[in-house]
């Protein structure tokens, strides 16, 4: 332990630039996901038969797909395809973006498809206007119900900015593998990133477990 903390502390200039990388990323595919997944989530469940079949059977078809080859697809065959050179780190972006967008998209849509339609009576039958109860009624319930699971998948698109070292992201675990080739000691160097990882992720996961404890229902009796 004590050797895995020295090499965090010898080599603190680079896990910091690494760290700086991979949080830059998760600053522009967090928002992507989230923004765009959200409104796309709105959309499936108000055009079920068109809009959230489409995103549906795209999320579906990702889901088969490992994150690694849509990654190297995006960055290899598809700029050859079509004549271009990007900047590997806007392909992860884009590559994380979608992932991340079609998954917060799932859950917006199945959160309100399956919203308690008891609700929104009530709320008009109190004299509540529809905007008024999108606002007062349904928005804060949707938020307390998707949140844990919302927060999740953002902890499970900083994990998979690890992918990104390998198009030659100078992220954090590309860094890791460029300093364990000048010391060679994987041990310790890959324990000193798994415990940057579990500092930043633990605490988010336990959040998400207090979130969904305190303020997630089942609405199962409708």
């Amino acid at each position: 332990m004590e050797e895995t903390l020295g090499i965090l502390w010898s080599y603190r200039r680079e896990f910091l630039d690494g760290l700086r990388v991979t949080l830059q990323l998760c600053l522009l595919v967090w928002p992507i996901g989230l923004v765009a997944g959200t409104l796309m989530g709105i959309a499936g469940a108000r055009w079920r038969p068109t809009v959230g079949r489409l995103t549906s059977g795209a999320s579906f078809v990702l889901t088969g797909v490992p994150t690694l080859v849509f990654l190297f697809w995006l960055h290899y065959p598809l700029q050859a395809m079509l004549k271009v050179v990007i900047d590997p780190f806007y392909t992860a972006v884009t590559a994380l973006g979608i992932l991340n967008m079609l998954q917060v998209s799932d859950t917006v849509r199945r959160a309100l498809l399956d919203f308690p339609r008891q609700f929104v009576k009530a709320a008009h039958a109190s004299g509540l206007t529809a905007v008024q109860t999108v606002i007062r009624i349904q928005l804060p319930i949707l938020f307390r119900q998707t949140l844990p699971s919302l927060l999740v998948t953002q902890i499970a698109m900083l994990q998979a900015t690890l992918f990104a070292s390998l198009i030659s992201v100078d992220e954090i675990f590309r860094i890791a593998q460029r300093i364990n080739s000048e010391v060679y000691k994987p041990v310790q160097i890959y324990s000193a990133l798994a415990l940057l990882f579990v500092v930043v992720c633990v605490p988010m996961h336990g959040l998400a477990a207090v979130l969904r404890e305190k303020y997630t229902r089942d609405y199962s009796e409708r």
